[in-house]
């Protein structure tokens, strides 16, 4: 049908519904994208007219608002559709389920908006060390080439422009400061390992949770991460080898250590998310 006959003809009463063109005009998006929809059997017109024009009715409508609400959190139209035609919940439930949800979204955005204002900052005042820089003051185990790497592979997420952000607040002494806390933390866990600390023990627990709070303060580190970096322990030859030059076996360990902390924390290290 062409997007002419997605608007009424003069003098043609819409009832209690909207057409097409009038729906997009009103929730912000395209006619072609409500065809689209359509044709998925996401949204569609729930009424017509007499002359067969379609029509969005208020429920129509509340769905058309739980699709976008669910796009703005980055979900995909298969889920959303899944989503909303297995729920039998109540809409207003539903509906203030995404506002919490959205809120949560906004409050993150927020943060990362200060960061990214606090590195403009610095950057103008020059503060800010080069990757060169910071391996001068790491030591010879950091590869400078390690940071323009991972800056090639997560340069576009949330976690790399937050990580940006607080370094670039940094100077030379508060590198000097990393350095020494991670010595001494790979020094207890390397002793830990070495005096046979069950991983799931106490104190290998707390060991993970020191570990866990060293990558915090780069970004928001949850369990469910911290299960999916511990992986790159045994899976990267470079994070294997940093490990297991302090104690053979210290790597697997590691990850071990940290997938049990995981699980105590509720985590299912088998299905855990970077979320």
């Amino acid at each position: 049908m062409p997007e002419a006959a997605d608007h009424l003809g003069p003098g043609e009463p819409a009832g209690d519904g909207l057409t097409v063109g009038r729906t997009a005009e009103l929730v912000g998006v395209s006619v072609r994208t409500l065809h689209h929809w359509d044709s998925l059997g996401l949204v569609r017109p729930s009424a017509r007219t007499w002359a067969g024009y379609r029509l969005y009715g208020r429920t129509d409508i509340a769905r058309l608002q739980q699709v976008l609400v669910y796009r703005e959190l980055g979900m995909g139209l298969e889920r959303i559709g899944g989503m909303l035609d297995a729920s039998d919940a109540d809409v207003a439930e539903q509906l203030r389920d995404q506002r919490d949800l959205l809120a949560d979204r906004i409050a993150r955005l927020q943060a990362m908006k200060s960061a990214v204002e606090q590195m403009m900052e610095v950057e103008t005042m020059g503060k800010k060390l080069t990757p060169e820089q910071q391996a001068e003051v790491l030591g010879s185990n950091w590869d400078p080439k390690w940071h323009y790497e991972a800056e090639e592979r997560w340069g576009g997420t949330d976690e790399w422009a937050e990580s940006e952000a607080r370094k670039a607040q940094m100077d030379r002494s508060d590198w000097e400061r990393v350095k020494e806390e991670a010595e001494a933390l790979e020094a207890d866990l390397a002793g830990a390992f070495r005096s046979g600390t069950t991983p799931g023990s106490e104190e290998a627990n707390d060991l993970a949770e020191r570990h866990r709070a060293s990558i915090g303060q780069w970004f928001e580190a949850s369990h469910a991460k911290h299960v999916l970096i511990a992986r790159g322990y045994t899976e990267d030859p470079r994070f294997r080898e940093h490990y297991d030059a302090r104690e053979t076996g210290l790597a697997a360990w590691l990850r071990e250590a940290v997938e049990a902390n995981a699980r105590a924390h509720g985590v299912d290290p088998d299905s855990a998310e970077w979320e």
